[in-house]
């Protein structure tokens, strides 16, 4: 197989840039708050519309596909306001790999469980079903949708709709009135969580690898398995036939978080690595993977997990050895 120019200009000796800092400041306010303030507001839109119609529609499944959009422009930052109350597997509890929201969302329409009717006490309940994954089954899934606007589904849908709404403006005012001062003020007297500027950009940084991590290991390595057994079910949101929208939705944003970081400074590689990874996602006629059952189709999904293993190394080589930035650790190491 033939490897992209780019690849090559992975060897360049990096390290002999001219020494420079990343643009914090930037990254914070070009790319970080206006996320925050993007998943707040479509969250906020999601759960009207559910409260209109809670049922499956052309209204509801455009405020769902744009509020999920909004949390992929922003999940990638695992630390501060989304790492508080669990709020990063309460908004997307995926993988699960042993079927709890199947199970959990039953429990819970088979028992009307009132905690629907109750905003304040919903967040006590399993993250499961919870979040943009327990809408994607009750939605799309064959199982549980179909059902009445006076149902207890609606009823439910209606809540999680909230309870992401509520998350939404969390996060966006913690992030406004504390996380972003905390970054912006690294290294100055009476900061001590980010002891310098350096700790401040390594911690941006390190969402950039991972979120590149995570396309490439879970978005793309989940359905494709192994070649004797593919795993097309496990595919991200695949009921609402979102699965390779995340993958281009998720790779934008990083793309972004790495322009803004790395401003006023050039990254043309990085650049050649996301536009060559982004036009075989544009490539890829295969919205939920179905095709890795198929040795031509899974090896379409192989090349495009390749192509982001690329911009990673990409990352490394030209953004990391640039500003001597490592890894750190981030809250989805352990998942």
């Amino acid at each position: 197989m033939r490897l992209p120019a780019f690849v090559f200009a992975l060897t360049l000796p990096a390290m002999l840039a001219t020494p420079a800092h990343a643009d914090l400041d930037r990254a914070i306010a070009n790319h970080v708050l206006p996320g925050t303030a993007a998943f707040a507001s479509a969250a906020g839109s999601l759960a009207m519309e559910a409260q209109g119609d809670c049922r499956a529609g052309p209204a509801l499944r455009g405020a769902y596909d744009t509020a999920f959009d909004a949390w992929l422009g922003i999940s990638h930052l695992r630390f501060g306001p989304l790492e508080v109350d669990g709020r990063v597997n309460a908004i997307a509890f995926w993988p699960d790999k042993k079927g709890f929201t199947p199970r959990i969302l039953s429990g819970l329409i088979a028992d009307e469980d009132p905690i629907v009717d109750a905003p304040e006490e919903f967040h006590e309940l399993s993250v499961a079903a919870r979040g943009f994954f327990a809408l994607d089954m009750l939605l799309f899934d064959e199982q549980f949708a179909g059902y009445d606007s006076d149902s207890y589904s609606c009823r439910l849908v209606q809540a999680i709709s909230t309870d992401l709404a509520r998350m939404g403006n969390e996060i966006d005012a913690e992030w406004r009135d504390e996380a972003a001062p905390l970054l912006l003020s690294a290294g100055e007297a009476g900061n001590t969580t980010y002891l310098s500027r350096d700790e401040a950009v390594r911690v941006l940084y390190t969402a950039l690898l991972t979120g590149l991590e995570f396309d490439a290991d879970q978005r793309l390595g989940l359905p494709l398995g192994t070649f004797e057994r593919p795993r097309p079910e496990r595919a991200e949101a695949r009921r609402s036939g979102r699965s390779l929208r995340n993958v281009e939705v998720s790779l934008r944003a990083l793309e972004q978080l790495a322009r803004t970081l790395m401003a006023p400074d050039g990254m043309p590689v990085t650049e050649a690595a996301f536009a060559d990874a982004l036009s075989h996602v544009a490539g890829l006629d295969d919205p939920v993977f179905a095709g890795v059952e198929d040795p031509s189709g899974r090896l379409k999904v192989e090349i495009l997990l390749q192509r982001i293993q690329l911009v990673r190394r990409a990352v490394e080589g030209e953004i990391g050895a640039h500003f001597g930035l490592t890894a750190g650790f981030n809250s989805a190491d352990g998942d």
